[in-house]
């Protein structure tokens, strides 16, 4: 028997039972002769006994009226064990919960609407609801079987709960969704579970991958053969300066302006007006920097000196037309950009661009691609290549997405462009709080008005207080998984309607393990994600790689030195010929000399005096 005691409100209640314990976010069932059925979670709970006297009111979570009343209805608080629990009320209430009344647990029917907004059809289906183990009991088959979960040192494990099914085209109304936790907590498995879900509904996404890990082609191990799925004709990865790259002829200003300040940190006001003065609508790359580094010369002679130098006379033809053209330079820009420290700070960020390569190519395969309903796996050989790129990346997109939105309205012939999702792990550096970043200002625009376009972002980090402020309020879904510093905690409770207890326990929460915030569902879930269809190529135990591809080489020496016993050690010469010769190595004699010595060591050989020296010979097992 469960039931009310204690003090009520329209929010609270404590609910007491003899024999049994209640679960963290469980739903339980509140008869109240007033208000009907009414809903609660259970968001902490105790237990005590007489050998742990009155620990209730010791730790403060109930106090002594309520303990009093326990003892009024029958309950032997000194005498046998008693379970409490703290449930907030899901309901609106307009006046308190009655004190006693009876409490069970709910049907599936009953919490259904309360737990599912979609079917696994319709949504993405991301992990289990924490507390629903007994209440999923009751699911229609279509529920069951479809997030298995998986725990480090078991594996795969059966789903244990109600799904988790989130609404994503509620996201036109609700856009965005930020992803935080700390190192090894289960963020980037989130990011990965998600991405996986987009894939099967075929919604186009561009990924930036700071870490080589965004690979969807590598089974996990041990899943079912129902649960698994093959991602490879729904994803493509690209390498920005490899694949991919920025078509200088359809830069505009303001793009060549954000990328030069990308590369370079901070661009000064005249920096920026001669970029806009020299820069030339359809200009190639090379056609730019030879006007930089003409102008640049010219300043340096000044106009004075070559208009000396061509008086004087005496000079080759082509020299003359040189001074001649470093002449017009001057008069056509001179005005705008008389120094050449000025044109010498462009030309060095520029050439920090071109450097990896990245005006070699253009981004054709990447619109091909989304245009496929594809997901664009982005890569570069530095975060700085990828912040760089992602600037100019995704405000060409955005671009084309937003223009084709406005074509509908004005009625202008432009190519259709479908919508689309920004995602990347590591977010605060592509759009941090307190420091200039190139890509910052296109994520934060996206963030107000990416909704209206179809344009979402998907951003997670380590470390949402290093999050631009005006991003993270526009995430209104947050997956919170294990934080432990205290201003991260103190973001992610100013930024979401979690509640004083699941705030303290965010240190504490199991890898895998997550609060999901979100304005769509109109709560707080607790849910253990489910596990990946695919692993990341970075999954495999570093220590397992080193005893899988670094010890071999050691173990192929000791095994062909076996082969060749038995080996006198005072005529080494043509053993180490036939072993360097094998194994492609060129190994010395004191290291076969110390190989032979280990494999005595261990048992494996043994070690004779003869009349022709010392001999080691093999042990016959």
């Amino acid at each position: 028997m469960m039931q009310v005691v204690g003090s009520t409100t329209e929010q609270f209640v404590y609910v007491a039972s003899k024999d049994r314990r209640f679960n963290i976010n469980e739903i339980l069932v509140i008869e109240d002769r007033v208000h009907g059925d009414i809903k609660g979670e259970v968001v902490e709970t105790t237990s005590f006994n007489r050998y742990i006297p009155m620990a209730g009111v010791r730790n403060g979570f109930v106090d002594r009226n309520t303990l009093e009343f326990m003892r009024q209805v029958g309950f032997s608080i000194e005498d046998e064990s008693t379970h409490v629990a703290k449930v907030r009320i899901l309901d609106m209430l307009t006046s308190p919960v009655e004190v006693g009344s009876s409490v069970r647990l709910p049907a599936f029917d009953e919490v259904r609407e309360l737990l599912l907004k979609k079917g696994p059809e319709e949504g993405l289906t991301l992990g289990t609801i924490l507390g629903t183990e007994e209440v999923s009991k009751g699911m229609p088959d279509e529920l069951c079987d479809i997030a298995y979960l998986f725990e480090k040192g078991k594996g795969i494990l059966p789903q244990n709960g109600v799904p988790f099914i989130f609404d994503y085209q509620a996201m036109s109304e609700y856009p965005h969704i930020g992803i935080f936790g700390g190192s090894g907590s289960g963020k980037s498995f989130g990011l990965r579970v998600i991405l996986e879900e987009l894939m099967k509904k075929r919604v186009p996404a561009i990924v930036f991958d700071p870490h080589f890990e965004m690979e969807f082609n590598n089974p996990m191990e041990g899943i079912p053969d129902k649960f698994k799925e093959d991602f490879t004709a729904h994803y493509e990865v690209f390498t920005a300066g490899r694949d991919i790259g920025i078509d200088f002829t359809e830069l505009t200003q303001e793009d060549l302006v954000n990328i030069l300040r990308a590369s370079g940190g901070s661009i000064s006001e005249s920096m920026e007006n001669a970029i806009r003065t020299l820069y030339k609508r359809k200009d190639t790359f090379t056609t730019f920097r030879d006007r930089l580094i003409d102008l640049s010369d010219a300043l340096d002679l000044g106009k004075d000196r070559i208009l000396r130098m061509m008086r004087d006379g005496g000079m080759a033809p082509e020299e003359v037309a040189r001074l001649a053209s470093y002449q017009a330079l001057i008069d056509a820009y001179g005005n705008a950009v008389p120094y050449s420290g000025t044109v010498k700070a462009i030309l060095w960020r520029l050439n920090n661009v071109a450097r990896e390569n990245l005006f070699l190519h253009n981004i054709e395969p990447i619109l091909k691609a989304i245009k496929s309903r594809k997901t664009c796996v982005i890569r570069g050989s530095s975060l700085w290549v990828l912040t760089v790129f992602s600037s100019y990346l995704i405000k060409n997109l955005y671009s084309r997405r937003r223009r084709y939105r406005d074509s509908e309205f004005s009625g202008e012939a432009v190519e259709k462009f479908p919508p689309f999702v920004v995602a990347t792990d590591e977010a605060h550096n592509f759009a941090p709080r307190s420091t200039p970043s190139p890509s910052k200002d296109v994520i934060r625009e996206i963030a107000q008005e990416g909704r209206k376009y179809g344009v979402f972002l998907i951003l997670a980090t380590q470390r949402p207080a290093l999050l631009d402020d005006t991003i993270t309020a526009q995430l209104n879904t947050k997956i919170i998984f294990r934080t432990v510093r205290s201003v991260d905690i103190a973001t992610i409770k100013e930024e979401t309607d979690i509640n004083p207890d699941e705030a303290a326990r965010l240190p504490y929460l199991a890898s895998g393990t997550a609060f999901i915030s979100s304005a769509i569902t109109g709560r707080t879930t607790a849910v253990r994600i489910r596990a990946s269809k695919t692993v990341s190529p970075h999954a495999i135990n570093p220590f397992e790689e080193l005893e899988r591809d670094y010890s071999s080489e050691n173990d192929r020496l000791k095994k062909l030195l076996l082969s060749e016993m038995p080996i006198y050690m005072g005529n080494l010469r043509s053993v180490l010929e036939r072993v360097n010769e094998e194994l492609g190595m060129t190994y010395t004699r004191d290291e076969i000399v110390k190989v032979l010595h280990e494999l005595v060591a261990e048992g494996q050989a043994r070690l004779e005096k003869t009349p022709l020296g010392e001999m080691v010979s093999e042990v016959i097992q």
